[in-house]
């Protein structure tokens, strides 16, 4: 799921289950963090390639979940800084006693927590090895190594004993950060340990809400839009929302239960273009870790003509003139009867950043592209970073749920 050379794009344990949580009511905890940009050994980032890579990989893991499942599918929290690396959003993770920092990957649409890819770990009293191996493949990248238990501490309220890390010997597609902090469902960590299949991990989330760390086993995420190469213009909150960070209400969506979307954060919505339909009701993923948005071909092809746009051969992304971008209309998401828009501005790359793309600085790109495949595949839409970074969201494990809201970004016109 993870490109160095590409994109975007939030930990995890092999203790046995959840034991009762402590009963004490904490705040939610944050822990903020930033985006930057990790082009390929061109100087050009590769957006496309990189995410279908990632698509590839989420439906064929989804299937084989899917397959294996039948189908089927205690306290307040914290917050900590992320950066968004424009294509990766970055928290900064402290890992042993006396802690060493990493730089970790934030995924939603993965679970293993892991290190090594650029810092090397560093062991100290508290780190312990299983001498079980652990490996996972993202598409566009993958890691190998041995899983050791440590304390890993996200802010000094967010403190986790005994957390299981992978530790990687060996480590492709990962450039200038040291590994991914998995905050996807715990199911996805399904057969990267040794040589078991079955043998799940339980994420920091679960470990943190275990731990009696926060009551909810969620997180809630919040993006600002970014014109700039590298900022902290982000913010993970454990244990719940934060309200400071949302407009108006905070509306919870049940998890789809249509494979192998169902796999991973999946909900189910229908998108408008201005007044035309161009996606019924469907099943798709929200992925942290995927940079555009993706609809199915035959969406796409809707959206396409709709816009005018055509596509570019140097970026694999549409592009339009300025008076295609004049007249544009409102992208309008549907999700559990409430309406979500990305509006005109929404819509495009941002034009100060078209270089780390590859694009020209006098052209207009949009953030709609094809996700390979025609709707009724069980996984026709990806809502990708530049569909976040226009709302809050919330992944809350313990009520299987998903969580949207406005935010006072998500009309800016930053691009």
């Amino acid at each position: 799921m993870f490109r160095s050379s590409a994109l975007l794009s939030l930990l995890l344990l092999a203790i046995g289950g959840y034991t009762t949580p402590v009963v004490r009511e904490p705040s939610p905890v944050k822990l903020p963090f930033a985006v930057r940009f990790n082009n390929g050994t061109n100087g050009v980032l590769n957006v496309v390639e990189a995410d279908r890579a990632r698509i590839n990989l989420i439906k064929e893991k989804g299937a084989a979940l899917a397959e294996k499942h039948g189908n089927t599918h205690k306290r307040t929290s914290y917050s900590i800084s992320v950066t968004n690396t424009a294509v990766t959003y970055v928290a900064s993770v402290g890992v042993g006693s006396p802690a060493t920092s990493y730089s970790l990957l934030i995924d939603t649409g993965s679970s293993n927590t892991w290190l090594g890819a650029d810092k090397k770990y560093v062991k100290t009293s508290t780190s312990k090895s299983t001498g079980k191996s652990v490996s996972v493949s993202y598409g566009s990248g993958s890691f190998s190594g041995t899983e050791y238990t440590d304390t890993v501490t996200l802010s000094s309220d967010l403190v986790i004993t005994k957390q299981s890390i992978g530790v990687a010997s060996t480590a492709s597609g990962f450039s200038g950060v040291d590994g991914i902090l998995g905050i996807g469902p715990t199911d996805l960590t399904e057969g990267t340990l040794g040589s078991s299949s079955s043998t799940k991990i339980p994420t920091v989330t679960d470990n943190l809400y275990s731990q009696g760390t926060i009551s909810t086993a969620a997180v809630g995420i919040y993006y600002a839009p970014t014109t700039v190469e590298s900022t902290t213009n982000g913010e993970l909150t454990f244990g719940g929302a934060d309200s400071s960070k949302y407009t108006g209400s905070l509306h919870y969506v049940s998890l789809t239960s249509t494979s192998p979307a169902s796999e991973y954060w999946g909900i189910d919505q229908s998108i408008k273009y201005g007044s035309t339909s161009i996606l019924s009701s469907t099943a798709g993923i929200v992925d942290t870790g995927t940079t555009l948005v993706y609809l199915a071909t035959d969406a796409f092809d809707k959206y396409k003509s709709a816009t005018g746009a055509k596509l570019d051969s140097t970026t694999g992304l549409l592009r339009i003139t300025t008076a295609q971008y004049n007249d544009l209309s409102d992208l309008v998401f549907t999700i559990g009867g409430k309406k979500y828009t990305l509006t005109p501005n929404a819509q495009i790359w941002p034009r100060s950043l078209n270089s780390y793309i590859g694009g020209s600085s006098s052209h207009i790109y949009l953030v709609v592209n094809d996700i390979g495949s025609s709707s009724g595949s069980g996984l026709d839409f990806i809502d990708g970073y530049t569909f976040l970074e226009r709302f809050y969201t919330v992944f809350d494990t313990t009520n299987s749920r998903f969580g949207i809201a406005t935010t006072a970004k998500t009309t800016a016109t930053s691009n």
